[in-house]
């Protein structure tokens, strides 16, 4: 298979090859081509591995994500877009929001989603700490670990019944980490009494890519 191929085939496992992804999703890897060594948008080796561990990871729990929002979502410390800006081609009638510090990775979210003409996008150029809480669901990919204090100002994002979705490796990382996590809010139940933890671990099918890869759910934080 060729490199050319690789996105198309991805995209048919996935079950959404169709004319406007594939489009749209390749104009959006020559943005990350064009500016990534400037701005170091993501740590890749080439072409393919961009296509599968950053395109196809983002869509591979695409029919989970979309069965917990249907309105909004908030993707936490994008970078370079990601999951939210291949979310956001895949899903025309999600609103997604993308929450990204610094300043020269958010220009190129902007530009980039002028490209590809996302009308469904929007950016807020700011930490998570210092936004208003609307969303349906916070995404993110790359993320810092679970703690505390992340889980309190991730709470305060949600709107009723929102839950976070987060792209993690291996289950036995995932269940030491979340362990830890509801060890360290019991420790500090000052931070919000009202605080509990609830999480559900998909694993995930990313076409061409042999690494264990889950999405972990937490709902009614």
């Amino acid at each position: 298979m060729t490199i050319d191929n690789l996105l198309e085939e991805g995209l048919s496992k996935l079950g959404l090859l169709q004319d406007r992804n594939f489009q749209l999703l390749n104009r959006y890897i020559e943005e990350i081509e064009l500016f990534n060594p400037a701005y170091g948008l993501v740590k890749v080796q080439d072409k393919a591995e961009l296509i599968v561990k950053h395109i196809l990871d983002s869509l591979a729990p695409l029919n989970i994500i979309r069965g917990l929002s249907n309105k909004t979502i908030a993707d936490i410390g994008s970078g370079a877009g990601l999951p939210g800006i291949p979310l956001a081609i895949c899903l025309p009638d999600v609103e997604i929001t993308l929450v990204e510090r610094m300043g020269r990775r958010a220009g190129f979210l902007r530009n980039t989603i002028a490209v590809l003409g996302l009308s469904n996008v929007n950016i807020e150029e700011a930490e998570m700490e210092k936004l208003s809480p609307a969303f349906d669901l916070a995404v993110f990919r790359a993320f810092k670990p679970f703690d505390a204090g992340i889980m309190k100002y991730l709470k305060r994002l949600l709107a009723p019944n929102g839950n976070i979705a987060a792209y993690k490796g291996r289950r036995q990382s995932i269940e030491e980490e979340m362990e830890q996590t509801a060890a360290s809010m019991e420790k500090h139940q000052n931070i919000d009494s009202r605080m509990a933890l609830t999480w559900e671990v998909f694993p995930l099918d990313v076409p061409f890519l042999e690494e264990e890869r889950h999405l972990v759910v937490i709902r009614n934080l």
